[in-house]
C-alpha cells in the first residue's frame, strides 16, 4: 500500500503543476493569438499611405498647392535655386537683361500674327487672303533676319562681358526670349526698357 502511494505521489503533483500553469495561461491571454501579418501591420507606419480622411486630403492639397505657388513665384523671380538648367548662371541672367532691356519687333509678331489670322476669318476675298499670305511671309523673313543679327549682337555682348564663358545655344535663348510678349516672359524681366545693363 505505501509503495502504491509512492507511486502516484508523482502523478499528483505534476497535475497540479499542469492546472496551474494552465490557469496562469488562461489569465495572462483572455484573447486569441493574433495573426503574425496582424501584428506586424500595426508596428508600421507607412509613411507613403495615402491620408483616409477627407479632412487630411484636404490639408495635403492646400499644401501642395502653397508648395507650387511658392516655387512658382521664385521661379519669376529668378532665384536661381528654382530655376530649371537652361535658365541658370551669370550668363543667362545678363542675356535675359540684355532682351530686356530692349523693345524688340519680335514681341509685337504674336500680335499682327493675331490680326493677319482675323483678317483671314473675317475677309474671304481671294485677293485680301493673298495679299495677307504675302504679308506673313514677310513678316516671317524679317524676324528671321531680326534673329540673326541679334545673335551676333548678343553674343559679341556675352563674350565682351564673359570671356572665359561658352556661348553656345546664347543666340537662340536670346531670339526665343525676344520674340515672347514681355509681361508673359518667364523668369519676369528685372530691367524696364532703356535701362543699361551691366
Amino acid at each position: 500500500m505505501a509503495k502504491n502511494k509512492d507511486e502516484n505521489a508523482p502523478t499528483e503533483s505534476s497535475n497540479n503543476s499542469e492546472a496551474t500553469k494552465n490557469s496562469d495561461s488562461s489569465s495572462k491571454k483572455g484573447r486569441p493569438t493574433p495573426k503574425r501579418r496582424e501584428a506586424e501591420s500595426k508596428n508600421k507606419v507607412n509613411s507613403l499611405a495615402p491620408a483616409t480622411t477627407k479632412e487630411a486630403r484636404a490639408r495635403e492639397k492646400e499644401a501642395a498647392k502653397i508648395k507650387r505657388l511658392e516655387v512658382r513665384a521664385a521661379y519669376m523671380r529668378g532665384d536661381e535655386n528654382a530655376l530649371p538648367a537652361r535658365d541658370r548662371g551669370p550668363v543667362r541672367r545678363y542675356v535675359r537683361d540684355y532682351i530686356d532691356s530692349k523693345r524688340s519687333p519680335g514681341e509685337y509678331i504674336f500680335y499682327m500674327l493675331f490680326v493677319l489670322i482675323f483678317t483671314t476669318i473675317a475677309i474671304k476675298t481671294p485677293k485680301v487672303q493673298a495679299l495677307v499670305l504675302l504679308v506673313m511671309y514677310a513678316l516671317m523673313f524679317l524676324i528671321l533676319v531680326y534673329g540673326f543679327l541679334l545673335r551676333r549682337r548678343v553674343i559679341k555682348a556675352v563674350t565682351e562681358k564673359f570671356p572665359n564663358e561658352s556661348t553656345k545655344g546664347i543666340g537662340m535663348y536670346a531670339f526665343m526670349r525676344s520674340t515672347q510678349v514681355r509681361r508673359l516672359r518667364a523668369p519676369a524681366p528685372r530691367v524696364k526698357p532703356g535701362d543699361k545693363v551691366e
